[in-house]
């Protein structure tokens, strides 16, 4: 019995590219591609949660510009889960996950996103593995080889 063989990827991707978020305002950010973190997460503050038919949402707001506090947007996804999440310190913190489609290039997918404050960090979006697993070849010599979304300009 033959086993089962991921397909290769085909795209190559550098460590910072325009992702958009097209269940969320259209939003798009400048992401770091880190293989090392396993999830994904936004710059998310003012963060809500409320019930709707049921369900468990998160209303938050991000910045999408980065190192600028404006504009902000406010947005809404249905809530996942809450986990536990070990950052880059070392510190674990309990982080709202939603699912949300992400647009990489010509590429929309749907993706696990936390939301945390990375007000300190150089990226409002980290992009994780688990986002692009068997999806992109990440060269991390490179930068914007999607260029910016033509959706967005």
């Amino acid at each position: 019995m033959a086993k089962h063989r991921s397909p290769s990827p085909t795209t190559t991707i550098g460590w910072r590219e325009w992702v958009g978020f097209p269940g969320l305002e259209s939003v798009e950010v400048k992401a770091k591609i880190d293989t090392g973190a396993r999830s994904s997460a936004i710059h998310a503050f003012n963060v809500d949660t409320f019930e709707r038919s049921g369900e468990a949402w998160a209303s938050f707001e991000v910045h999408p510009v980065q190192r600028h506090r404006f504009p902000t947007v406010r947005v809404e996804a249905p809530l996942v889960d809450r986990r536990a999440v070990r950052s880059s310190n070392g510190v674990a913190e309990e982080r709202l996950v939603i699912v949300t489609p992400v647009q990489l290039g010509p590429d929309r997918f749907p993706i696990e996103l936390t939301l945390t404050n990375r007000d300190e960090m150089g990226f409002r979006l980290l992009l994780g593995r688990s986002a692009v697993r068997r999806r992109y070849l990440v060269d991390p010599a490179k930068s914007y080889l999607l260029g910016r979304p033509a959706w967005s300009r």
